[in-house]
């Protein structure tokens, strides 16, 4: 095992010197350590004097967390540059060759070059951090307990780990330093989003969260490294000069892939279609086995929380709540509003916000969607529960009629997801990345169009014209 990490200990060694050498790299990044703290220590000091007139000791509390997770991301945005150089800057400096044709396995000099990537962000986001607890010891600001030390630590270490591997799978797929640094905008501004919400999670003190955001982000690291070995080509690093926009052959790609050599629709649902179900089956599967997991949390979560909250209510927010129940439609009014195309786009968006969600995070976020859409369901029953009323001739004249193709449409749709996202990060011989993403949206595409669509029209005529005739007659 040792003797097949030495190569990798090799090139991460020639990298660091390579960085070390360069002033370049070095000075920008001192300033950042050094610096930014500084500049963050005003800013807590200025906000305390402002915070202290309204007496928000809250806010006060989550100050220096915010303070150190803001601190530890900008040092790791100034490093990304190094990352997104590793490969395509070595072949703009023609010194790719070499390393190239070194005795080394494709993942030795990929990590090797990731090693050095995450490393010289994370040394230096640690330092920064390091810098400014010195500073704000003395002062009267309140130092985050050692488990929100932890958290914010791995968090740091989840974004830079997430940051550079996406940077690195751009400096594999371009063909020059400009594109590079163009497309790190998909890096950054992501990220940057991500804090966002990460940052009211933390001043909400909901830590919970925080540990699932910390999970969540160091799975979508691992997928992108997978991603990047998967398809890291060394012919295509040597040999691809310029990558230009070919609409037609991206056309005929897809449209190739999507036909299937069908000659009418009916060889094209027994042939094409049904080759791309029986690949999708063990994503059906496993779905599934998501939906059940999903229905339970979701009604094990409205039990325990929504039963304490009516517990401790008091008499005066019941009666309140009760009479904003009655200030709700009636549901024989409802079917006015709900036409059959509403339900349908309605659901067909749904389907499509998976897909997006999915692309952008191999599935990761897309079964994210999945799960919180099929929770509801449990959600629904636990709250009639609470309500002493009987769930199930409910669900069965509200849910049934309709669900029974509405909900295997989404499972079968988000399944392609899921299924899109796995053959993403799997080796795709003699393809390159962007023809096995197209010939996956193809796939993805011959399901939604011939099985999701037309079982999701089917449905939303169910639920507008027969769900609320059947569920009138059991509520009376």
């Amino acid at each position: 095992m040792f003797n097949k990490l030495k190569p990798v200990w090799l090139v991460a060694g020639r990298e660091l010197r390579d960085q070390f050498r360069d002033w370049r790299v070095l000075t920008p990044m001192v300033i950042l350590v050094l610096c930014f703290p500084v500049l963050m220590n005003e800013f807590a000091k200025q906000t305390v004097d402002f915070l202290n007139q309204y007496n928000a000791n809250l806010i006060l509390d989550r100050l220096v967390p915010f303070s150190i997770m803001i601190i530890g991301f900008f040092p790791i945005t100034i490093s990304l540059v190094v990352a997104l150089e590793s490969f395509v800057g070595e072949k703009e400096r023609g010194t790719i060759e070499p390393i190239l044709s070194a005795p080394l396995d494709d993942w030795q000099l990929y990590f090797g070059k990731l090693l050095v990537g995450v490393a010289t962000p994370l040394i230096a986001s640690y330092l920064s951090i390091a810098f400014y607890l010195i500073m704000i010891s003395g002062q009267e600001l309140t130092i985050p307990p050692l488990s929100m030390m932890v958290q914010l630590i791995l968090l740091t270490t989840a974004h830079a780990t997430l940051m550079v591997s996406a940077a690195i799978v751009i400096s594999v797929q371009s063909t020059s330093v400009k594109a590079a640094n163009l497309l790190a905008s998909f890096v950054v501004i992501p990220v940057a989003i991500l804090m966002q919400g990460e940052a009211v999670m933390l001043f909400w003190g909901n830590e919970q969260v925080l540990w699932l955001a910390v999970a969540g982000v160091m799975i979508i690291a691992l997928l992108l490294i997978r991603v990047g070995i998967a398809h890291f080509q060394r012919e295509y690093l040597l040999g691809h000069e310029i990558d230009a926009i070919n609409l037609p052959w991206i056309w005929r790609t897809f449209l190739s892939n999507f036909v299937g050599g069908a000659g009418s629709i009916g060889d094209w649902y027994r042939n094409t279609l049904r080759s791309v179900f029986r690949r999708i089956l063990p994503a059906v599967f496993i779905v599934v086995l998501i939906a059940g997991v999903s229905t339970w949390f979701g009604y094990d979560w409205v039990i325990k929380n929504v039963s304490e909250t009516i517990a401790l209510a008091s008499p005066e927010d019941l009666k309140r709540v009760e009479e904003r129940v009655r200030e709700l439609p009636d549901l024989a009014n409802l079917r006015e509003h709900f036409s059959a195309p509403f339900l349908f786009l309605n659901n067909t968006r749904a389907m499509i916000a998976i897909l997006a969600a999915g692309l952008v995070s191999f599935s990761v976020l897309g079964v994210l969607f999945y799960m919180m859409n099929i929770g509801l369901l449990g959600g629904v029953f636990a709250i009639l529960e609470l309500l002493g009323v009987s769930p199930w001739p409910i669900f069965l004249a509200g849910v049934l009629p309709h669900g029974i193709l509405e909900i295997p449409a989404l499972m079968i749709g988000s399944a392609a997801v899921l299924y899109l996202g796995v053959a993403i990060v799997t080796p795709q011989v003699g393809k390159s990345m962007g023809e096995a993403i197209l010939e996956l949206l193809a796939d993805w595409t011959k399901i939604f169009v011939g099985l999701v669509v037309p079982m999701l029209a089917v449905a939303a005529l169910i639920e507008a014209y027969v769900t609320p005739g059947i569920l009138l007659n059991v509520l009376k």
